[in-house]
């Protein structure tokens, strides 16, 4: 027995000195990873871009990224802000040469594309070059690398150029299977988010939506390419429209690319253009590190640095959730309290809300719209809108003075639903599983998944759902300065691109980022200003508790599901939309 207790100490003895251990190290990897030492760019350097992994509205605050440590994720992840910021401050950097685009996926949404790509155009205008190289070009990447001065592809490589497809996966087929009964709560002809539980295919409203709202996008990704090849546009939809594009080869022919080279024959005509011979290695810097670099600057910022007017920028990304949320969710506490901060801060004369949002709970962004229309009362407030500014996502953007979007943003969806699942037949006939109880008033156990709806209670759902439509279109008609009647004739759950909301007055002007932050400037009219961001970024400390173990399974589920994991995160939100009344965008949508 002695000889089991000592052994069992001398375990929990070194338990606790490799946890010590551990702690330590973690400890001196952050604080060494967190380090603000600058980068030295060698002259004649190329800036190389590759994006691999989705491209989040701000940089993440992980001094462990690229790293494979404790299960924690490895991937390294640069936000749009430091992608632009990055691209503008290599403009002017005499060291800086010329920019290198590589193989990228670019799985983010079409507005983030055009943001980028803009950048790169404003970037040739210092007379530095770009090179794009892919062994795959996805329709996405071709949007961004037209840009460059040469295109380059691998000989044996990919090139998609088919024209733009959206479908929608229907599950009233295996609910039926399951048993499973969803009831609807919905306004608006066009809010197809319910669709997918109770039909098995499009409806003609939906249909007719899809078809608008793609075509447009697909003009515009037309319209873009034309410009950058000097291809007739025309010609390019015929080249994909009959299928022409099949090989490397077919590309080149209609001069959608430079040539068809190996990396190593790029990397030679790099090591020409920027001075080097074949025996030297190539000067670059990869994007995350340029931000360390020691010219770095920011383009959001006005020349007179020193200016102690600020304009602040409050991210807005992710769905829309009660409670406090993230850099990845929008939280309605966590963003009304930076709202309101920003508001009552004397040096703030100024703000920008970024909106990247497909929508979510109705409840959580009447919540932030509040703010914002208070906000409107004392200083300027500009929204600038990303890839989505959807149902809750526009909701939170209507008080605005103003609001900005790219011409491929998707936005409007102004409508409510609710859906509540009938599982009896489940319980019932396939589980075996009853219920009984005692209920103390009729509507006592309003929502109860076990049996199906009353008609009493059917009409009540209604009745919240249409008061929350009616606040809604309220809401926007206020503040587009419209009648509610014509909100609601395109409102109705329509989704419309960016381009398309100009026209019927949902946004104002086509413009990115900082067009919006110019607008906030002149409105509150400052000269000088600095650019503050909110909600202030969590500490790598406080996100990692707690955060190691969802990391591992968010990991395993990714490495095991590949491109299905989407799938799985629609298919858990089901359960989110089931506890409140939803502002949120029938679909997610994917153009690769």
């Amino acid at each position: 027995m002695k000889q089991f207790f000592k052994f069992v100490l001398a375990t929990i003895v070194g338990v606790i000195l490799i946890t010590v251990i551990m702690v330590f190290v973690v400890i001196g990897i952050v604080v060494a990873a967190s380090s603000d030492k600058e980068v030295d760019v060698e002259s004649n350097s190329v800036l190389h871009m590759a994006f691999t992994t989705p491209i989040t509205e701000r940089t993440p605050n992980n001094p462990l990224a690229g790293l494979s440590f404790l299960g924690l994720n490895s991937d390294k992840s640069t936000g749009l802000n430091d992608i632009l910021a990055n691209i503008k401050k290599a403009k002017t950097d005499v060291n800086i040469k010329g920019i290198f685009l590589d193989e990228s996926y670019m799985s983010s949404g079409q507005a983030t594309t055009e943001e980028i790509r803009n950048a790169l155009l404003d970037f040739k205008k210092s007379g530095k070059f770009i090179i794009a190289y892919s062994e795959v070009y996805t329709q996405g990447f071709y949007y961004l690398a037209s840009v460059a001065d040469k295109v380059y592809m691998n000989p044996k490589g990919i090139f998609e150029f088919n024209g733009f497809n959206q479908q929608v996966t229907f599950l009233k087929g295996a609910l039926d299977k399951l048993g499973v009964e969803v009831q609807i709560i919905k306004v608006g002809t066009y809010k197809s988010a319910v669709e997918p539980f109770f039909l098995t295919k499009m409806s003609d409203p939906n249909r007719l939506q899809v078809t608008s709202y793609l075509g447009s996008l697909y003009d515009h990704f037309l319209i873009g390419i034309s410009k950058s090849r000097g291809i007739n546009k025309d010609s390019l939809f015929n080249y994909a429209n009959n299928g022409r594009v099949q090989f490397p080869e077919d590309a080149v022919r209609f001069k959608l690319l430079d040539g068809l080279k190996y990396k190593d024959e790029i990397l030679d005509e790099i090591r020409k253009r920027t001075g080097k011979t074949s025996k030297e290695n190539i000067a670059s810097v990869d994007l995350d590190e340029y931000t360390k670099s020691k010219s770095d600057t920011q383009p959001q910022q006005n020349d007179d640095s020193s200016s102690k007017n600020s304009i602040a920028i409050v991210y807005a990304s992710g769905d829309i959730t009660g409670g406090e949320g993230d850099d990845n969710t929008i939280g309605s506490e966590r963003i009304s309290k930076a709202i309101r901060k920003v508001r009552l801060d004397s040096k703030i004369k100024a703000v920008v809300l970024r909106v990247n949002s497909p929508g979510g709970s109705s409840l959580a962004s009447d919540v932030i719209w509040r703010e914002v229309a208070l906000t409107k009362k004392v200083k300027p407030i500009i929204v600038s809108m990303g890839d989505y500014a959807a149902s809750g996502g526009y909701y939170i953007s209507c008080a605005a003075d103003s609001i900005f979007a790219e011409p491929n943003t998707i936005t409007g969806s102004i409508g409510i639903f609710a859906i509540l699942p009938n599982m009896q037949k489940l319980l019932n006939d396939k589980l075996g599983v009853t219920f009984d109880g005692v209920k103390t008033g009729k509507y006592a156990d309003l929502g109860d998944i076990s049996r199906p709806l009353t008609p009493e209670e059917r009409a009540i759902l209604q009745n919240n759902v249409n008061h929350g439509y009616d606040d809604f279109t309220k809401a926007v008609a206020a503040g587009r300065g419209k009648t509610q009647a014509y909100i609601n004739s395109i409102g109705q759950g329509r989704v419309w691109t960016g381009s398309q909301a100009v026209t019927i007055g949902l946004v104002d002007r086509l413009g990115n980022i900082n067009d919006a932050i110019a607008s906030a400037a002149k409105k509150a009219k400052l000269k000088g200003y600095n650019v503050v961001s909110y909600p202030e970024q969590k500490s790598f400390l406080k996100q990692l508790d707690g955060s190691v173990t969802d990391q591992m399974r968010t990991k395993m589920m990714k490495s095991e599901l590949g491109e299905n994991y989407r799938v799985y995160e629609q298919v858990k939100g089901i359960t989110q939309m089931m506890r409140t009344p939803q502002a949120r965008l029938p679909y997610e949508i994917v153009i690769k």
